[in-house]
């Protein structure tokens, strides 16, 4: 099996209200090896602001990966999505919409809003650690990323 080589440093920002969600995103993202630093904002409002660099994150590096919960407080997910996907400095960005949402027309939404991907946060730790390696392997070893001039 070919070894595929990761970027040296992952930036994740992960948009999630739920500390348990967070807490659970962390172990799995450590328990796959993955070299990263994972901001955390908990709702819509401060991942647009964490985006855009505005008080206080303004000297936050650009994320290389954005996992997107849908239901946030004040400005939800599609509405998060919408504003990213449509802003020029930012829609290169991927989008992987994280979410206990099942819904078809949650899917439908997150895909029209132009989501790189859709994935529902499995139930149990083990299934949650396995999506997680693949969202690494694929978005971190497959697929080839711009990279972002004021990140190296």
């Amino acid at each position: 099996m070919q070894a595929f080589a990761l970027p040296k440093h992952i930036e994740i920002l992960l948009v999630e209200d739920s500390p348990a969600d967070v807490l659970i995103t962390q172990d799995a993202l450590a328990e796959v090896h993955l070299l990263n630093t994972i901001h955390v904002v908990e709702d819509g409002v401060e991942a647009l602001a964490f985006l855009r660099k505005e008080v206080p994150y303004t000297a936050v590096p650009r994320p290389d990966l954005i996992l997107l919960d849908l239901n946030l407080p004040r400005k939800s997910g599609r509405e998060v999505l919408a504003e990213i996907k449509a802003d020029p400095v930012l829609k290169s960005i991927p989008v992987v919409v994280l979410t206990t949402s099942q819904a078809e027309e949650d899917v439908w939404k997150a895909y029209d809003l132009h989501a790189n991907c859709y994935v529902v946060k499995p139930l149990d730790f083990a299934t949650f650690v396995q999506a997680v390696r693949s969202i690494r392997h694929f978005w971190l070893c497959v697929v080839t990323l711009p990279v972002d001039s004021d990140n190296g």
